[in-house]
């Protein structure tokens, strides 16, 4: 009987740690938001990165690399957000996938149901990162970015499709 005793007092000790372990392994979802790098000024409406750029592609795959574990990247089908895609999908071994914007809302529930759990990079524009941004925090935060302004890196955690933490970075 003793043993028993011991046995439920050992039992209800452990029940709590083990549903707070539960709680901690539910799944998060990381979505990383970028803009394009800097592109040349070649009067197209499809400009390729400049070589200023290229140096801010490579050093957004180190940032990234070093401190998330990408599994997909997204990029719209512009040379300038694929080129500042391409670096770090290299270095990962990842291609990347293009996406449209037609509906972005239909486009962000999308990309969190396939990629539950998962670190995902997605490279957009001036004006279509904030708004993936916007619409994936629920309420409109942030403003089109500047059109010299490059250095913005937006970090948002879900947890099982509910928002629990924020942060907005420069690199």
């Amino acid at each position: 009987m003793k043993h028993i005793f011991s046995f439920l007092v050992l039992l209800l000790l452990i029940q709590p740690l083990a549903a707070q372990q539960n709680v901690d392994t539910k799944k998060e979802t990381r979505l990383i938001f970028v803009r394009h790098a800097e592109k040349m000024d070649d009067g197209t409406r499809n400009p390729h990165l400049s070589d200023k750029g290229k140096v801010r592609a490579n050093r957004l795959a180190s940032i990234l690399q070093e401190d998330f574990d990408i599994t997909t990247i997204y990029s719209t089908d512009y040379y300038r957000t694929m080129e500042t895609a391409d670096p770090l999908a290299e270095q990962l071994g990842l291609s990347v996938r293009s996406y449209g914007l037609q509906n972005p809302d239909s486009l962000m529930n999308d990309i969190l149901k396939l990629h539950d759990g998962e670190d995902i990079l997605i490279v957009g524009h001036s004006n279509t990162t904030p708004n993936l941004v916007n619409i994936v925090l629920g309420e409109p935060r942030f403003e089109q970015l500047d059109e010299s302004d490059y250095s913005n890196i937006f970090v948002v955690l879900l947890r099982e499709d509910e928002f629990r933490a924020f942060k907005h970075l420069t690199y």
